[in-house]
């Protein structure tokens, strides 16, 4: 089961169900060991219906007028990049990556591609395949051990929600 306390997860998990996309959640206390080590778990298995089936590790972040943060942050650890790409590699074909960074907005003036309303709270999501992600970060913090992407590479690699589906 996914983390329900975690509202950005239940976002897609609402988005999913009303759309009636089949997944998994991955439930990290009872994630598997892989033959190289202990892989930090990603938050869904998602069966798509116009692609490759997605292995969804769940990034959310506050992009709100009231919150300290207005822009799209776009940091992962690193561990979370390479440990995805480890298990895009167990899964094989068929199966790719995908950082879903997972916006709670503002209520639009009028919804845009992406955007779903979920509980009375706005949000905006954003896929950028593991494997682009990986070429295009840039070291955000050494010492947290956080990269990012510059705004305009993730304006390049980031595809809404819908279009991942």
């Amino acid at each position: 089961m996914a983390d329900r306390s975690v509202h950005y997860e239940a976002a897609l998990e609402g988005l999913l169900r009303e759309r009636g996309i089949a997944y998994v959640a991955v439930d990290e206390a009872k994630r598997a060991l892989h033959v190289q080590g202990n892989l930090k778990s990603f938050d869904f298995v998602v069966y798509s219906q116009n692609g490759p089936n997605l292995l969804v590790d769940v990034k959310g972040r506050q992009c709100r007028t009231n919150s300290s943060r207005r822009s799209f942050q776009t940091w992962a650890e690193q561990s979370d990049v390479e440990d995805l790409i480890q298990w895009q590699k167990v899964f094989g074909d068929g199966f790719v990556g995908v950082l879903l960074y997972v916006y709670w907005i503002d209520p639009p003036i009028a919804p845009e591609e992406g955007m779903f309303l979920f509980r009375d709270r706005w949000y905006w999501m954003f896929g950028v395949g593991i494997d682009d992600y990986r070429s295009a970060m840039r070291t955000r913090s050494a010492k947290w051990k956080t990269v990012s992407l510059r705004a305009g590479d993730f304006r390049q690699l980031a595809r809404p929600i819908d279009q991942w589906l």
